[in-house]
């Protein structure tokens, strides 16, 4: 079973095995939110589903959901029945994949942990690392598949939320990590939201650092030196991770993880949810 990365080449190697398999192309683009669906068009991984981060990893109506801020995550029940409706069976070995630095298919990588799925991993380099092992790629559409036997079963992952984050603010039991750009943790620029600044006490680690300039990532070893002076001796079990809206905080997350520093929180709404209420003391610099 694969529960963090996975290579092109073992990807491969499962496919010639005919071991129970399903595969999410996660490719999107937050300026153009239309851009993922038609890169999957031009060219996915054959057998390939795709998510979607609006419309299959994000609620965007009036339905319930376990977070808030930009991107707010759907409930486990009802992310869960989806899965189950576009073809996950209990058996299936989940290999998500992207086009910008794994940051998509980490969430995909961190929802289904979530739901109890444990037998799934980020196709590390995302579609470029596949085009390079010599992996084949289609166009069109996505296949339909049957209906699948997935079910929910107890999270693997711990969702932490707005709430749960003011109260512990400040305590040596919560160690919150931003995983924004730089210029954005200071406050110097924002983009995308009403509001620029960080969490007080927030430490800064941007998504980016994990990665090589081919977008893999680094070694265990590397990863683990890095996070261990960004931690100054904190404890790793005390991390919560965030970014601007639960996106790009979840490769922390997995760097954390293929690090061996073990299984840390997410605080899903993030900086969106965070800064939407003045009442909460925000920093700069």
């Amino acid at each position: 079973m694969y529960s963090t990365l996975i290579s092109a080449a073992q990807l491969q190697q499962l496919q010639a095995q005919d071991t129970p398999l399903l595969v999410f192309d996660c490719s999107f683009d937050l300026a153009q939110p239309e851009a993922g669906r038609t890169q999957f068009t031009q060219a996915h991984i054959p057998g390939a589903l795709h998510a979607d981060l609006d419309l299959h990893l994000s609620v965007h109506d009036a339905g319930p959901t376990a977070s808030g801020g930009r991107h707010p995550l759907p409930t486990r029940e009802n992310f869960a029945a989806w899965l189950a409706t576009i073809g996950l069976n209990q058996n299936m070995q989940v290999v998500a994949y992207d086009r910008s630095n794994n940051s998509y298919a980490a969430r995909l990588w961190w929802m289904l942990q979530w739901t109890g799925h444990g037998a799934v991993a980020v196709l590390d380099g995302g579609l470029a690392a596949w085009q390079a092992q010599g992996g084949a790629v289609q166009t069109g559409p996505a296949a339909a598949l049957p209906a699948g036997n997935f079910v929910l079963r107890a999270p693997l992952r711990r969702l932490v939320t707005a709430t749960e984050v003011l109260q512990s603010l400040g305590h040596p039991g919560q160690t919150l990590i931003d995983a924004r750009a730089t210029p954005r943790f200071k406050g110097e620029v924002e983009p995308l939201d009403p509001v620029a600044g960080h969490i007080p006490g927030a430490l800064n680690r941007p998504f980016t650092d994990n990665l090589t300039p081919e977008g893999r990532f680094k070694p265990a070893a590397e990863l683990r030196t890095a996070f261990e002076s960004l931690l100054a001796g904190r404890a790793p079990a005390t991390v919560v991770h965030h970014c601007g809206s639960g996106v790009t905080a979840l490769p922390n997350l997995l760097a954390m993880e293929v690090a061996g520093l073990g299984s840390t929180g997410l605080f899903g709404g993030s900086w969106s949810e965070w800064c939407s209420d003045p009442q909460r003391p925000m920093a700069k610099g």
